[in-house]
């Protein structure tokens, strides 16, 4: 499985600012640009990645992003996303959701997410 797509979802869990910044700093380019659902318009940068990042951090204590599956074609890379913690009752929740990843080299350019997983 791909390090810095995993580094970069592992940070996703970090409630410090800036071992989160090291962290996705390490594993994408400095003009990354990333796009999801939740996000306003296209984020762009390490450090606005980072604090977007945060927001979910604050959002969903205790929950946690783990990559489950991934492919790669024609250089990109699908992957697949388990976001769970524990809900308003108290009870394990967990939602799927799925990226389209383009790198250079090792560091992830362009990162853009979707709801589910299209099935």
């Amino acid at each position: 499985m791909d390090d810095s797509i995993m580094a970069f979802f592992d940070a996703w869990e970090m409630t410090a600012a800036q071992p989160r910044l090291e962290k996705i700093a390490g594993a994408v380019t400095d003009s990354v640009r990333y796009a999801d659902p939740r996000s306003p318009e296209e984020i762009e940068g390490a450090v606005a990645l980072s604090e977007y990042v945060g927001m979910f951090s604050a959002g969903a204590p205790g929950w946690s992003a783990k990559v489950v599956k991934s492919d790669t074609q024609a250089g990109v890379t699908r992957v697949t996303v388990a976001f769970g913690g524990p809900g308003p009752d108290g009870n394990n929740v967990e939602q799927l959701g799925q990226y389209f990843v383009e790198k250079d080299g090792e560091r992830i350019t362009r990162m853009i997410g979707f709801v589910g997983t299209g099935s």
